[in-house]
């Protein structure tokens, strides 16, 4: 009789069960009998464990889904879906005394210990802010005391409110002199028109300025800055304004080349990508996706964002970006990093972020009410970061005493959780995936233990990408790879303008006014954010930053 071959019939495909090759002969030895039937049930256990694992995750996979969907959210921007009842909503909250704002601490009429407080909850208004004084006087006829000695001035009181100047458009006129030989007899001679950000359109620095902080920091489609501009009676068509878009970030080229530099000599930085869709791009689909590559670090009292644009995701993209850079570098763990860790000299630290993200979605499909292993494992990520809370003020020296004091026992602790539950738990669960990937990425985990200026995650990154992240809702996508190229410029010398606290718009009205006259290196680098006091760039700018 020939070999025969056993295959069961009621399972699907993915789970069938290994071909079993049965002899012609069944064995009659009762040993060699067992030991064939045992490997039949473990062949069949085998798929019934990855049955159960496979199901579990699908499971878990709806739940989670169902969450996002109709789940509640612990931020406050999850009230964005109801703009009609904003004003409703949040206003039910307060009362009017809020609306009384107090005066700032150098103004008060009288600045006495035993004064009393100001009205209100609401701090002060920033004292930097430019100050129009509107004087109200007693008539004349009610200065009279009842006595009939005429009143005297013994003092005044004052409170403030908050103002706002709507943005003005007008036409700056250029008038150049001219000067001429009497007699006509050499050439004339005309003044110089100061050098401009776009010579041959007839847009003026402040205007560019203003475009670029409405639509990279506001979030303000260019669709939506052309009414604006049509509402002030003026038609610039959108085209244009992408041009100049364009246009003013190869002006601002060479600052970012220097903020790059300033990027790569720093002893860590972070890095992240987020998608953005170009529309027009050659031999790729309309629909597909491209990405947004963010780094940001530098030395202390440098910092830096810096964006690249490019159509691609693969392990090449950050090998060509930090290609002259050696230190620390944090990502998460997505596999397109490890081609940069091969590199000499470069280190990789692993977000604890990403980590505690997938234990809290393994939390999320946990029976309501109950306790598990996933919140075990949150409580002791809490503690780490707890330790880094709070000691976020100490120096360097201190910061490492702490984590060396307490952050390695209480990895140690994690760690010797973490060998005794991950064999008990199904391997795709929610559950068994976060155990996994804390396992699989553990000595890049706990790599910043090694110092006290390193990061624990890279949250960094997260939210120097987010302002592109939050615009990218209003502006949906980039027309051309032009336009891609244009927007990480621009997003990087504004992020990093943010970054060093300075105010986008004064910031860039002042460059974009002096950088086409620069001369040397020296002249861009006296322009870069640090570079630049509150007082060199807030001078003569009104609220909204009308030119003088």
């Amino acid at each position: 009789m020939p070999a025969t071959t056993a295959k069961p019939s009621s399972l699907p495909p993915r789970y069938s069960l290994p071909e079993l090759v049965l002899p012609a002969v069944l064995p009659t030895d009762a040993a060699a009998l067992t030991a064939l039937l045992h490997s039949v049930i473990a062949a069949h256990h085998d798929v019934k464990t990855q049955a159960m694992n496979h199901m579990q995750h699908m499971l878990e996979q709806f739940v989670l889904a169902r969450h996002r969907m109709f789940g509640t959210s612990s931020e406050q921007s999850s009230a964005q879906g109801r703009l009609f009842d904003e004003a409703e909503a949040l206003a039910a909250g307060s009362d009017a005394t809020q609306d009384v704002a107090p005066l700032p601490p150098d103004t008060q009429p009288d600045s006495k210990s035993n004064s009393k407080p100001a009205r209100g909850k609401r701090s002060a208004l920033p004292a930097e802010l430019k100050r129009v004084d509107v004087v109200h006087d007693v008539p004349a006829a009610e200065r009279t005391c009842p006595c009939g000695t005429p009143m005297v001035e013994i003092g005044e009181e004052i409170s403030e409110q908050l103002d706002l100047v709507p943005m003005q458009v007008r036409v700056l006129r250029h008038i150049r002199k001219r000067y001429g030989c009497p007699g006509s007899v050499h050439a004339p001679v005309t003044a110089a028109l100061p050098p401009q950000p776009l010579p041959k359109s007839n847009a003026s620095a402040d205007l560019l300025a203003m475009l670029l902080v409405v639509k990279f920091i506001d979030g303000l489609p260019l669709a939506r800055f052309e009414y604006v501009l049509a509402r002030h009676g003026v038609t610039v068509p959108r085209q244009t304004l992408a041009r100049w878009v364009i246009g003013a970030a190869g002006v601002l080229q060479p600052l970012l080349n220097l903020m790059r530099d300033a990027l790569l000599e720093g002893a860590f930085l972070h890095v992240d990508e987020t998608v953005v869709q170009v529309l027009k791009e050659a031999g790729k689909a309309p629909t597909s996706n491209s990405y947004m590559w963010v780094q940001t670090g530098g030395p202390p009292g440098r910092s830096v964002v810096v964006f690249d644009y490019d159509a691609s995701r693969s392990g090449q993209v950050p090998v060509r970006l930090l290609h002259d850079y050696r230190g620390y570098v944090m990502t998460d763990g997505y596999s397109g990093y490890n081609e940069l860790m091969r590199t000499d000299g470069i280190e990789q630290l692993i977000c604890w972020a990403h980590v505690r993200r997938r234990f809290v979605e393994a939390v999320k499909v946990q029976p309501k009410g109950k306790r598990g292993l996933a919140d075990e494992a949150v409580a002791m990520i809490g503690k780490l970061y707890g330790i880094e809370r709070d000691h976020q003020d100490a120096d360097d020296a201190t910061r490492l005493l702490a984590r060396q004091t307490h952050s390695v026992p209480a990895l140690a602790a994690l760690r010797t959780w973490l060998d005794q539950t991950l064999p008990g738990v199904m391997s795709k669960s929610a559950l068994g995936t976060a155990l996994s990937y804390l396992h699989d990425y553990w000595p890049r985990l706990t790599r910043y233990t090694e110092r006290g200026d390193l990061p624990i995650d890279n949250n960094r990154a997260e939210n120097a990408i987010r302002p592109f992240v939050v615009g990218r809702k209003a502006w949906l996508f980039s027309d051309t790879v032009a336009g891609a190229n244009a927007s990480a410029v621009i997003y990087s010398v504004l992020e990093t303008a943010r970054a060093n606290g300075v105010e986008p718009y004064t910031w860039l009205r002042r460059v974009l006014r002096e950088l086409p006259a620069v001369k040397n290196v020296e002249d861009v680098e006296a322009l870069l954010p640090w570079n630049m006091s509150a007082l060199d760039h807030g001078q003569s700018v009104t609220p909204m930053g009308v030119l003088q």
